[in-house]
């Protein structure tokens, strides 16, 4: 590389696709995922960037998960909104230049925060978990869904996720737009603090946060991502 940049040569050679045979779900980068699909998987609605061979795109039909899951859809806007990609081929996903990291689950469960589920293998089941105060619908954070069984899931992140152990002796409060999964065996509490939100001058945001009881983990991010807004 010169000081002037790549000559395109090099640039293409640097950016092409190479197959790291590293199964169904591979990171081409940290901030694009490549689905080496023969058969079906969930991705999250719009995030399909590119695609080879003969592939089928489906949005989650509006009855396909019942009335319940109809009714949270209806207020949680796209953030957990999901395309059913069948065929064979590749296809290639990201979410905004946000980090992606591929789990692997064995008979494990999973909440993730909504905004922040990529996709995931038919071979976990889900369900759009939605908090019961709906006076939390102006922190964001609300919605959530509950991936368990053996299978990948590929979740993002703004920069580096990190994990906060959580046991009965140290609880855990997270800022909800700054939470991305929790331990499926963890139900988090609503907790609103007016002092401190009194001292921030602010609405929403760190006024109501998340409480973590129990034994499990949280993860975080270094950002906190407001994708629902209360209508004005």
């Amino acid at each position: 590389m010169s000081d002037n940049g790549y000559s395109l040569e090099a640039f293409l050679e640097k950016t092409v696709d190479r197959d790291r045979n590293q199964g169904l779900f591979e990171l081409e980068s940290d901030r694009m995922l490549d689905i080496n699909l023969n058969g079906e998987v969930w991705t999250k609605l719009g995030s399909m960037v590119a695609y080879t061979g003969n592939i089928r795109f489906e949005r989650e039909g509006i009855l396909s998960r019942g009335i319940g899951n109809l009714l949270k859809k209806a207020v949680s806007g796209e953030g957990s909104s999901l395309t059913k990609a069948s065929g064979q081929g590749s296809v290639f996903c990201a979410d905004s230049g946000k980090k992606i990291t591929i789990l692997k689950l064995n008979d494990e469960a999973i909440c993730v925060n909504g905004n922040d589920l990529l996709a995931f293998e038919t071979s976990l089941t889900y369900n759009i978990k939605m908090m019961k105060r709906m006076t939390a619908m102006l922190a964001g954070g609300l919605f959530n869904v509950r991936l368990e069984g053996t299978g990948m899931a590929a979740i993002t992140s703004h920069y580096d996720p990190v994990t906060l152990p959580v046991t009965p002796d140290h609880p855990v409060v997270t800022d909800p737009n700054a939470t991305v999964l929790w331990s499926g065996n963890l139900e988090p509490e609503l907790k609103t603090d007016l002092q401190f939100k009194t001292f921030l001058g602010r609405g929403s945001g760190e006024s109501v946060q998340l409480l973590f009881r129990g034994h499990g983990f949280v993860v975080i991010q270094p950002y906190e991502e407001v994708y629902f807004q209360h209508p004005q």
